[in-house]
């Protein structure tokens, strides 16, 4: 994982880099990781450059955009939105987490707070429980310190680093 700049960050946004960094390097057949607001911004993000060269081979058969972390948060925002619509039709509740498994891959999304979600591409060979269990460990440990100051910090810093603007 390439980590973006935590310099100027609070204590508490370089905590939640760290945490996802452990998350992605320490868990097998992570391919990458996306924290998403509950209006569906992108506050945190894995850079999967370990994988460039497979998913090279495997996008030059498709068109269109594949493996941004943009990609992720979208399709974790449009699967946590599908999810709750679904949970109060049936009303069972709120939804705790998602997963879709593929042929070349799975999916994983888990609530972390206020709406926030973890979103995790995984490898098709990953061990589905032991990513479960990591994402359940890294929400336990994010979702106290994702407070709306913290988002709008981490909002801004991914701003400024798609901009390249100094913090």
């Amino acid at each position: 994982m390439t980590a973006p700049s935590t310099v100027g960050l609070s204590s508490e946004a370089r905590n939640l880099h760290w945490l996802l960094s452990n998350l992605v390097e320490e868990v097998p057949g992570i391919r990458s990781v996306a924290v998403v607001s509950s209006d569906g911004l992108l506050l945190l993000s894995s850079d999967d450059s370990h994988n460039d060269g497979a998913r090279d081979a495997r996008s030059a058969k498709r068109t269109g955009p594949r493996g941004s972390a943009a990609d992720l948060a979208t399709v974790v925002s449009g699967i946590g939105s599908l999810t709750v619509g679904a949970s109060k039709l049936m009303d069972f509740g709120p939804v705790k987490h998602t997963m879709v498994a593929m042929d070349e891959g799975s999916l994983f999304v888990m609530a972390i707070s206020d709406g926030s979600l973890l979103g995790v591409h995984g490898s098709a060979d990953c061990d589905m429980s032991v990513v479960a269990y990591h994402m359940a460990l890294f929400v336990g440990r994010a979702g106290h310190v994702l407070t709306p100051e913290l988002r709008s910090e981490l909002r801004q810093s991914l701003e400024n680093e798609s901009t390249g603007s100094p913090r």
